[in-house]
């Protein structure tokens, strides 16, 4: 009986410790009636009413409805995989079921609902929502969750008895296979994106199960903090812009719902930078609509409905200046493919947006995880200069070894530029060991990821080192010397004693790139190295010109006797990776002295190959 008894205890000690976690919401809670997810019931009465304040909110309205009704002509979703993931299935119905669900309490019309029943049912058919990519089920889980939540007065009982079994079976439940759930108490977008999924599932259908319901979102409280802590202490997004997009929507998702329904978001929000992270997307992004597009991350400024949350929640209007820019630039064509469009409404529609209110800042810096810094010369003149650097570590999260580089943009045209990642399914069949992020992982030889293709330092041709962080060590906000220091030394360690990089902007007119490097009595070859799309021509010993768009930009040398200038197509060795078209590696190899401190100064002159004047700001 002792062994049976002790048996007993040590299974609830287990399950205890599994869990881990406070009683943020009881079990015996009652929550509002349905609709209870981001809309409560009978706001859609106003919302309506600040949408036909303003033209800009009806047109975007607008054209979710009419996507509402071309989704309804299409085939149901089906459960096809792309290599070892279905979330771009689960991706597509989190956008049909959220579009008709809102159209259906938008305007009332049948057709909505009865499509997005089909969809979810379809998707509750599925043998799994494949769990072994959980991203997959915490999307999916949200899609249905969502459709349940909104359309259930409309629902049959049937149709609310096949959803909330597959919710809990496919979503719920497989939340706690340790097979499955590393994403548990991950640091990255992962966590945020699968707590908020399965949250949604939890508090949909929470009173089919409100022990597992409320165990679901007392462990997404707790856990979803870890993640949150990388935003510290200046509001910088370790997984670069387009993750933020990915892991910070997914967050403010939860932290809205969670406020609606409990009144509380339970202090989250108010994780150190966190309600600065929207100034992190709103400095990323270039005068010409690019975002530095650093690790695994694109450079097309995107249309954010997180960075209307924090409009909500901030109340400062500068927020979401480059989100107005973007939406008149690309209309409602993005909107349309937005899977989480609706929340753009509903957190954003009552502030308007036929008046941006421009920053006043030209300098924006955040240390943390990966710090960063962005600079330019003008909020409102598309043809600006913008510049900054990335430093933090080649080990983060969708990292690259791309410690210490830049990029510049100037008369609208990026010169130096971010590749951004590969496609992982492309390598992944391939047979690329991605993810390993070792010294000698075989992600490294993927061409888009090592820094013989950044806009950085190579030493002999050697890899930057992957435990190595380098952080901002000095700077300036003066507007017309704006500059960054980092000490990249970290990164090179065993390959050189010291090495120091500093980016300026000067007098608003050019860009200068400083390293300041410190050898042994050993040999070392120095590579300088920009990526662009520009044609490259060699203009003499110090002198190289790049053109574009009828544009030029002019990269003058100081400081080294001798240079070596390379110009190649961004051509990989390897067959697995991707071909980069209309990109090129240009910059040059200087052979170091021994046993002393050499400073390397690059000019980026846009225009004129004038003079230039620069005294270093590396001590």
């Amino acid at each position: 009986m002792r062994h049976r008894l002790f048996f007993l205890f040590a299974l609830m000690l287990s399950s205890f410790i599994a869990s881990g976690q406070n009683n943020y919401v009881k079990t015996a809670e009652k929550l509002p009636s349905h609709p209870r997810l981001l809309l409560m019931k009978g706001e859609e009465k106003t919302l309506k009413k600040q949408i036909f304040k303003d033209a800009e909110w009806q047109n975007i309205n607008n054209a979710i409805l009419e996507e509402a009704d071309l989704i309804i002509d299409l085939p149901l979703s089906e459960r096809i995989k792309e290599g070892k993931r279905l979330l771009a299935v689960s991706r597509e119905n989190l956008r049909r079921i959220f579009a008709l669900s809102y159209a259906y309490r938008m305007t009332g019309k049948q057709a909505y609902l009865k499509r997005a029943e089909s969809e979810m049912l379809k998707a509750a058919s599925f043998s799994d929502w494949n769990p072994s990519h959980f991203l997959d089920v915490g999307e999916m889980t949200m899609a249905l969750a969502i459709g349940y939540d909104w359309l259930y007065p409309q629902l049959s009982q049937e149709t609310r008895k096949i959803i909330e079994q597959a919710i809990i079976g496919k979503g719920l439940k497989p939340s706690y296979d340790t097979k499955y759930n590393w994403f548990v108490n991950a640091v990255n977008n992962w966590n945020q994106v699968c707590h908020a999924g399965v949250s949604y599932g939890a508090l949909a259908i929470w009173e089919k199960d409100p022990e597992l319901c409320s165990d679901i979102v007392n462990r997404a409280i707790e856990k979803i903090a870890i993640p949150m802590k990388h935003y510290a202490p200046d509001g910088a997004y370790p997984e670069g812009g387009g993750y933020w997009e990915y892991g910070t929507t997914f967050c403010t998702m939860f932290l809205s719902a969670i406020e609606k329904i409990f009144g509380t978001d339970y202090g989250l929000s108010q994780a150190p930078g966190f309600l600065k992270t929207g100034e992190y997307i709103l400095n990323i992004t270039t005068p010409a609509l690019n975002i530095f597009s650093y690790s695994d991350n694109g450079a097309r400024a995107f249309l954010s409905p997180a960075m209307f949350w924090f409009y909500d929640k901030t109340k400062d209007p500068s927020i979401i200046y480059n989100q107005i820019r973007v939406y008149r630039r690309d209309g409602t064509s993005r909107i349309r493919k937005d899977r989480l469009a609706p929340a753009i409404l509903i957190w954003g529609a009552s502030t308007s947006l036929s008046n941006p209110i421009k920053p006043s800042n030209l300098f924006w810096k955040a240390q943390g995880y990966n710090p960063v810094c962005f600079m330019r010369t003008d909020w409102e003149d598309t043809s600006a200069i913008f510049t900054g650097m990335k430093m933090g570590t080649p080990s983060e999260n969708h990292a690259h070894m791309d410690v210490g580089s830049f990029i510049i943009e100037a008369e609208g045209v990026r010169w130096a530029i971010d590749m951004g990642a590969d496609n992982y399914n492309r390598l992944e069949v391939r047979g690329v060991d991605l993810w390993n992020m070792k010294q000698d992982s075989q992600r490294w030889d993927s061409f888009r990821y090592n820094n013989y293709s950044h806009n950085t330092l190579t030493f002999n041709r050697k890899l930057q080192n992957v435990k190595g962080k380098a952080e901002i060590t000095g700077s300036s906000d003066n507007e017309n010397d704006m500059y960054i220091i980092s000490d990249l030394t970290p990164v090179y360690e065993g390959q050189v004693k010291s090495a120091k990089r500093a980016v300026s902007l000067i007098d608003k007119e050019y860009v200068v790139v400083e390293d300041k490097i410190e050898t042994s009595n050993h040999f070392t070859m120095a590579t300088w190295t920009l990526v662009t799309p520009a044609k490259a021509e060699i203009i003499s010993d110090k002198v190289l010109l790049l053109e574009k768009d009828g544009k030029k930009l002019y990269v003058k040398v100081s400081g080294p006797e001798s240079i070596r200038w390379h110009i190649s197509p961004a051509v990989s060795p390897f067959s697995f990776d991707s071909p980069n078209p209309g990109i090129t590696i240009v910059g040059f190899d200087t052979d170091l002295k021994l046993s002393s401190v050499q400073n390397i100064i690059v000019y980026l002159i846009p225009e004129d190959n004038k003079d230039v004047k620069y005294e270093s700001v590396i001590k």
